[in-house]
């Protein structure tokens, strides 16, 4: 019976159990894997509490991101073999499909090799990341040489993944973080330049780093008010992507540098590329293309046992990974 990771209740990490639950068998248009690494994405700390876009159906899995083994295929699966090499694209009810475990079932369609010459670990940390950041930039943004971006968050994997493909792109990478400690990080990471929001006005900072001009594309998972200061830094037709919501305050709408600049401000999340077929596709032909190229490395902070899943989350949930973090199982 492998060990899976449950929770009857939602709330902190302490919730959250390491069960022997009987070994699933995949039903039409699924697979099973044999779980070697998972990677932890925040999306899972908002679920386990009740605060994501999915409400958790109790006794809840959990996880969208694993990399392992197919050890069975379900019926109409012909895409996939047992003992290929996979992991997970996040495109499926978290509920439903948790990979939370040393056994996950998800749908086919769900589901990508990746390169021979990356470990499990690096792919557990491909997709959540690299395609969150792709659709923005890539696939809405419409990236292009020369462009100036703001990367807010910056040392998170998706922020990271942000500056390796505007950095792919021979954009500039202005990367912001609150604190001085990933200054570092972030320039050995690629970023062009770092602002620490915390001692450094960031108006001030962008307006003199682009002439005056401001950035074009701005990448944001922290809203809050901190958008009123984004918006006034960001270029004329420039464009402001929320793909998060980690300020603990409310969003207020920067009306007057709205009007003044023609902003578009967008909310956004990767399930728009993931559920349309065209855009997948060309997602991951994007991806695979800069994992083979080098310009796009999977950057692991600290991995955890499965047995410390737990720990792992209170760890991510103190703000201090400088990448990806990975569970090994």
């Amino acid at each position: 019976m492998p060990k899976i990771v449950r929770f009857h209740e939602t709330g902190g990490a302490e919730v959250l159990k390491l069960e022997d639950l009987p070994l699933a068998e995949p039903g039409t248009g699924e697979i099973r894997l044999k779980v070697k690494a998972l990677g932890l994405n925040r999306a899972e700390i908002m679920f386990r509490k009740g605060q994501y876009l999915e409400t958790p159906q109790l006794p809840s899995r959990l996880g969208y991101e694993a990399a392992g083994i197919i050890d069975a295929v379900g019926p109409e699966v012909t895409d996939f073999q047992i003992g290929d090499r996979v992991s997970t694209i996040p495109s499926f009810p978290m509920g439903e499909y948790g990979v939370y475990g040393e056994s996950a079932i998800v749908p086919a369609s769900a589901t990508a090799k990746y390169p021979a010459s990356l470990s499990a670990n690096e792919g557990a940390a491909i997709w959540m990341q690299y395609m969150t950041a792709f659709g923005a930039l890539i696939e809405y943004g419409k990236l292009k040489k020369g462009d100036a971006v703001i990367i807010t968050a910056a040392s998170s994997s998706v922020g990271i993944a942000a500056i390796q493909m505007v950095k792919a792109t021979e954009g500039i990478a202005i990367a912001t973080t609150r604190g001085a400690d990933k200054k570092s990080f972030l320039t050995d990471a690629g970023a062009d330049h770092v602002i620490v929001t915390d001692e450094e006005d960031l108006v001030e900072k962008v307006m003199a780093l682009t002439n005056g001009n401001g950035a074009r594309i701005v990448f944001d998972p922290v809203a809050g008010p901190f958008l009123e200061q984004l918006a006034t830094a960001t270029a004329s037709g420039g464009i402001i992507f929320e793909y998060g919501a980690l300020a603990p305050h409310p969003t207020p709408f920067p009306l007057f540098p709205a009007l003044a600049k023609g902003l578009t401000i967008r909310g956004y999340t990767l399930f728009e590329i993931v559920k349309n077929p065209d855009m997948l596709k060309r997602g991951k032909e994007y991806i695979y293309k800069g994992l083979e190229a080098g310009s796009l490395k999977p950057i692991i902070d600290r991995t955890f046992p499965l047995a410390d899943i737990a720990e792992a989350h209170r760890y991510m949930a103190s703000n201090q990974q400088k990448g990806k973090i990975v569970v090994t199982v």
